[in-house]
């Protein structure tokens, strides 16, 4: 149908309805000329008729007119297109054609952009239908489709004085016919595993053009890089599969048929070497026959090494020698394998599957191999994270156990220490008992430190006066030999955390960095303002955008090796020699650094130096919230009035429990000993026992600390309480929230920080 029919259809409804006024205008005015009343009133009658029929048809006269204009200036824009274009009205009928679509599609037969479209696709009722819908919103609206000859993209618009019109844009056959005349066996397929192509290599596999998927591959679904049995024209036969995924429900189906002679079907080297998933052909013990593109770039070859498997590969827990005989013997064919390539520039995993197929010169391999660098990388993070929170755990309750033996080491020193005097031969001896216990327990500490369990008291902190007050320090630990530079910002900003850590973390890195310089050298602290204007990534971590104050600890030593700074952070590992190092430095910075809101990176080239970047995030003190000074020395405590109070000392081990019991009565205190909670609890139900203070453990068998000290306190709420525990103070916190009167002291303690916080909770 033209575009001159539908102007005639139209111009000929407007002419009729124009003549039907006039006859019935005629009509009207000739009773009018009979004189009669009744004339009279059926001529205006008649006159409004006419009238109102005129101002419709010139209405549509009008519209018609407005519609032939944009079909003319559609016609004239879409005249030379290349691509099939046709105008439509909302029912779907054809108002125009230009010549692109009259070469493609059979005209004559058709009066529709339905059964215009029938041989195009299957059902074109339901795609026509929804696209005009969201035209109709939207004004435009466009989807690709894969047909039955090729890859277009229909394009819909809708037109101001109503139809619309309708684009077929042809762009390209697609990767289905692109590969038509390649040896490679493919399938196009789209939803509900329809075939919608074949290639010629897949057409002569099969035998015929296949609808279903299913009816290619009987066992369903295919499993992509491995083997699937295919139906070909010969037979049953075993394939290689591999798929690509492209938009909406579309994908193609590479497929490698395995014969019984050295070559593929209708596919000679180069198909094999293109095949899109890397593969191996292999004999029983190993030697690489054939290896595609993939496949050496993989495993880091030439196409013309004579190699083995087992020479490229290792890890597997066994000799690859005899995993490959059994698979070529038939057995673990199913089961998949992780190896290393054995690379020097990286690390390369790759996971290989083995299939048998059967070679003149006896049982011959498929391998077929996937890069699984990325799965086994996150996998070590996975056991990395795994083994550091486990370690993390027994460094922990390593920690409250040694917390618990030095308490009663130390303790029991000092008691030996009051009975001795300067001049006796075992007071040397008991000094250095007390000052070995005190560097055991900064090594705890450490530990805690390295799990995150330690308790900080933060405060504001100005890094001028900081880095000056540790100056001297520093020097002393340094030697001669190097010379330590201090530099920072005329106004850093403030941050906050605890200063003794960040004191203790600074000088961890200061020693490693002198270690690391024994000819002697230059140290650099370097403290600076950087504030991020977008989240920043590295090393795995993501620093949120804001200000930060960054310390960066640098040294001209012999720098680390890449293969050992992913490990520096890990507890017990050095680079030191036996005796000279613990391990537990760099780990206890990381944990430091990390429990107070920071970030700690390093740099290092082998000879070149080291550096140790921290950033904290800056601390901005809200005017309502008080400040928070620098610890003070407290000052010297009342004396002692003996026996004016009773202390229930609550500790399940017996070394720290008498102890405590023996330094608070040689304080003047009444003691009263209890193994646990409930032994506690069953004293506190004499109404008659007066109690003035509770000292007790924090964790404990049966009921905690916590939770015997609440249920006593309902029946003696004036009892103030001390808390002491090996763990940390966090584990406390919301407790001792709810439990007024209350204090924390933390193992190991002396025999003077015992009494001191006694009195000072008690007066």
């Amino acid at each position: 149908m033209t575009g001159g029919s539908v102007r005639g259809i139209a111009r000929y409804r407007g002419t009729g309805i124009a003549l039907l006024g006039l006859a019935l205008g005629c009509l009207a005015v000739a009773v009018a000329m009979n004189g009669s009343i009744y004339g009279a009133v059926l001529a205006a009658a008649g006159a409004s008729i006419l009238w109102a029929l005129l101002m419709i048809g010139l209405a549509q006269w009008i519209r018609a007119r407005s519609r032939r204009r944009m079909l003319t200036h559609i016609t004239d824009f879409v005249e030379h297109d290349i691509a099939a274009s046709f105008v439509a009205d909302e029912l779907g009928r054809l108002l125009y054609l230009n010549p692109a679509a009259r070469r493609q599609y059979d005209v004559p037969k058709a009066d529709t952009i339905e059964a215009l479209l029938q041989d195009v696709f299957a059902h074109p009722a339901a795609i026509l239908s929804q696209l005009q819908q969201k035209a109709k919103v939207a004004k435009t609206a466009s989807d690709d489709i894969v047909t039955r000859k090729g890859h277009i993209r229909l394009n819909v618009h809708r037109m101001e004085a109503g139809g619309y019109l309708w684009r077929i844009e042809d762009i390209g056959i697609g990767p289905a016919r692109a590969h038509s005349g390649s040896g490679l066996p493919m399938l196009t397929v789209g939803r509900g595993n329809t075939i919608l192509f074949m290639n010629d290599a897949a057409r002569n596999f099969v035998g015929e053009r296949a609808r279903a998927l299913s009816s290619v591959f009987p066992n369903m679904p295919l499993r992509d890089g491995g083997f699937n049995m295919a139906l070909s024209a010969d037979g049953p036969r075993n394939c290689l599969i591999h798929e690509v995924e492209h938009h909406g429900a579309q994908r193609e189906v590479y497929f490698l048929p395995m014969i019984h002679e050295e070559q593929v079907i209708d596919a000679g080297k180069a198909a094999f070497d293109g095949l899109p998933v890397a593969v191996l052909r292999l004999g029983s013990d190993g030697t690489i026959l054939r290896s595609n593109r993939l496949a050496r770039d993989l495993l880091c070859m030439d196409d013309d090494d004579d190699l083995k498997l087992p020479q490229l590969v290792t890890g597997l827990g066994r000799p690859i020698v005899d995993w490959l005989a059994a698979a070529a013997a038939g057995d673990g064919l199913n089961n998949t394998e992780f190896l290393r390539v054995k690379r020097a520039d990286h690390d390369v995993f790759v996971q290989i599957s083995l299939n048998r197929i059967l070679d003149p010169k006896g049982n011959a391999l498929i391998a077929v191999l996937h890069d699984a660098t990325e799965l086994k990388s996150l996998e070590a993070q996975f056991v990395q994270s795994q083994k550091m929170q486990a370690i993390g755990e027994l460094a922990g309750g390593i920690a409250h156990d040694f917390n618990n033996l030095l308490t009663a080491i130390s303790g029991h020193c000092d008691l030996l220490l009051l009975r001795h005097e300067n001049s006796d031969p075992d007071y040397a001896d008991l000094v250095q008992i007390s000052q070995n216990s005190n560097r055991a327990a900064a090594l705890v500490g450490q530990l805690l430190a390295f799990s995150r369990k330690q308790t900080l008291r933060p405060v504001e902190i100005d890094i001028r006066n900081a880095l000056a007050d540790l100056t001297h320090l520093l020097n002393r630990l340094v030697g001669e030999k190097i010379n330590l530079v201090l530099r920072h910002d005329p106004a850093p900003w403030t941050i906050r955390a605890d200063r003794r850590q960040l004191e203790q973390v600074l000088m961890n890195l200061v020693v490693n960095a002198r270690d690391a310089m024994p000819r002697g050298g230059e140290i650099r602290i370097e403290a600076c303002n950087k504030a991020l204007e977008e989240p920043m990534e590295r090393d795995r971590a993501v620093i949120p955008a804001g200000e930060y104050l960054t310390i960066e600890v640098s040294d001209d030593g012999c720098g680390i090796a890449a293969d050992k700074r992913k490990k520096v952070f890990e507890p017990f590992f050095t680079t030191k020699r036996p005796g000279e190092g613990t391990g537990l430095g760099l780990s206890t910075v990381y944990g430091i650094v990390k429990q107070s809101g920071g970030y700690v990176f390093i740099d290092s080239e082998v000879g070149r130096g080291t550096t140790f970047t921290l950033m904290f995030p800056v601390y901005f003190r809200d005017e309502t919230e008080p400040e928070t000074k620098p610890e003070t020395i407290p000052a010297e405590p009342p004396a002692l009035i003996h026996g004016d109070a009773v202390v229930l000392l609550v500790e399940d081990e017996a070394p720290v429990r008498a102890f405590a019991s023996r330094a608070l009565r040689l304080r003047g205190y009444c003691v009263i000993e209890a193994g646990n909670g409930e032994e506690a609890l069953e004293m506190l139900a004499d109404p008659n026992l007066r109690v003035d203070l509770f000292v007790t453990d924090v964790i404990m068998p049966g009921k905690d600390g916590p939770t015997w000290v609440r249920e006593a306190l309902k029946t003696r709420p004036e009892v103030r309480v001390v808390f002491i525990s090996g763990y940390a103070e966090d584990a406390l916190d919301s407790d001792q929230g709810e439990i007024p009167n209350s204090t924390y002291l933390p193992k190991p303690f002396s025999l003077t920080d015992l009494t001191e916080t006694v009195q000072r909770r008690l007066h």
